[in-house]
């Protein structure tokens, strides 16, 4: 698989262009989309960015990175819950086996 062999040298930039190329050929997805916070019928922009939203209903957050830690967990969770999607994945594709980088979250 492509992201085997990119993981180990290539950075996370690269892996969300690669993982994104692989979904542009059997799903609708989106990149870098805004996340926009409401407070008091405000729209504030805090520069919340989700790597990817497959479908319009999945966020997809992508690291290259040595392990998963909560702060990353985090990361996903404020996104999950201010985005309203009901699934979230955290991938880290910085792993021999890249089914022990996936973290999936349903709300």
């Amino acid at each position: 698989m492509f992201t085997a062999n990119l993981a180990l040298d290539f950075s996370n930039r690269l892996m969300r262009n690669a993982s994104a190329t692989n979904c542009t050929r059997a799903l609708g997805f989106q990149r870098q989309v805004e996340l926009p916070v409401a407070y008091k019928g405000l729209k504030l922009d805090c520069g919340y960015r989700l790597d990817v939203v497959v479908e319009n209903a999945v966020i997809v957050e992508l690291k290259s990175i040595e392990q998963i830690s909560p702060i990353h967990q985090a990361q996903l969770l404020t996104y999950w819950r201010l985005s309203g999607k009901k699934v979230g994945l955290l991938i880290n594709f910085n792993v021999a086996a890249l089914k022990n980088g996936i973290v999936r979250r349903v709300l």
